[in-house]
């Protein structure tokens, strides 16, 4: 039985800062564990160019504790108006290693996404040939199709057609949750990957909805039946290069998660490492985690993998059920659990 495991310093692909003060005590989290980030653009405004990129990563670099090593990487919010001039200039001095298509209501401060996927087609043409990655949020937003079936709908109206359309474009199918979307990443092209978060990795959507609301389970997309999750622990675990770790980190405070919006995301990064690797013990998959957590992201990105390594091992860690930024109380993931497997740095 392996008892320690060391690998390159991981990176998250996905991951919400926010901003102003709860930026300042949740990015030494991620910092903690992770080499670099990718940056979500959903603040309010939206961050939708790069002079708005750039003074945001200013604002993060921050953030970081002294001393710790750290890089955010930037992404530009997609809207229906995109400069795409704009976004290739961020892209070509380095402020945006990404941009994000939200469907417009779709999630968290999406209102100024997209509404209509066709009509972003110009820039999707201007990103594929600067070779700019699209990040994308892949539900539909129909109130008439099942909050269930809203990836699944979404692959078939939208994202076949994308891919079909700029085969040389760069696709992250980001948190997927469905057996549909693995499917769909495993049969696509190489330019086209997924990111998997640790709670769609752990829970079905019972964990939301049995013994009454969960929701400090709940986030967007949602989790889903439990032929869903077990779908997402093969391909996590499979060493297949197309998947690889995005937790979707997303604070809210409990008081915000414990509202009558219950507001959709799950604060992952305080124990994200320790959460994915119990995963990969459970599977027997432990060999994959490095290439899960440290290489596939880097070689899909064409960035280099990290020299700088870490360690976990095999101990009990007590989750507090209470974590607090700026000074009010909130609710990691694994928030009143003990896990088997320890981050030691």
């Amino acid at each position: 039985m392996t008892d320690t495991l060391t690998i390159r310093r991981p990176d998250d692909w996905h991951l919400h800062f926010r901003d102003g003060d709860i930026m300042h005590e949740v990015v030494p989290y991620t910092a903690r564990q992770f080499a670099r980030a990718i940056v979500m653009p959903n603040l309010t405004p939206p961050v939708t160019t790069t002079a708005l990129g750039a003074a945001y990563r200013e604002r993060i670099m921050a953030a970081v504790p002294e001393g710790a090593s750290f890089t955010p990487l930037m992404t530009c919010y997609l809207t229906d108006n995109t400069d795409a001039d704009d976004l290739a200039r961020g892209a070509a001095e380095g402020v945006f290693t990404a941009a994000k298509m939200y469907p417009a209501n779709a999630t968290t401060n999406s209102a100024a996404g997209v509404t209509n996927v066709e009509n972003l087609y110009p820039v999707l043409a201007r990103m594929e040939a600067e070779d700019i990655v699209l990040c994308i949020h892949g539900e539909v937003t129909d109130h008439s199709v099942d909050v269930f079936d809203r990836e699944k709908e979404f692959i078939d109206r939208h994202l076949r057609a994308i891919v079909a359309n700029f085969p040389k474009l760069r696709v992250v199918f980001e948190h997927i949750t469905t057996s549909d979307a693995v499917d769909f990443v495993m049969e696509a092209g190489a330019n086209v990957a997924a990111t998997i978060t640790p709670q769609h990795l752990h829970i079905n959507r019972n964990a939301m909805l049995v013994g009454g609301i969960q929701p400090h389970n709940y986030c967007l997309p949602v989790a889903k039946r439990e032929t869903h999750r077990l779908a997402l622990r093969k391909a996590a675990t499979s060493g297949n290069p197309k998947f690889f770790l995005g937790t979707d980190s997303a604070p809210h405070l409990r008081k915000d998660k414990e509202s009558a919006c219950g507001c959709a995301g799950i604060f992952g990064a305080p124990y994200a490492l320790e959460s994915y690797v119990t995963v990969f013990d459970e599977e027997g998959a432990l060999d994959r985690f490095e290439g899960f957590a440290s290489l596939h992201g880097p070689a899909f990105y064409k960035l280099p993998v990290n020299e700088e390594s870490v360690t976990l091992e095999r101990a009990d860690i007590a989750v507090p059920p209470m974590l607090h930024v700026t000074g009010q109380e909130i609710v990691p993931w694994h928030g009143g659990q003990t896990l088997g497997w320890r981050f030691v740095g």
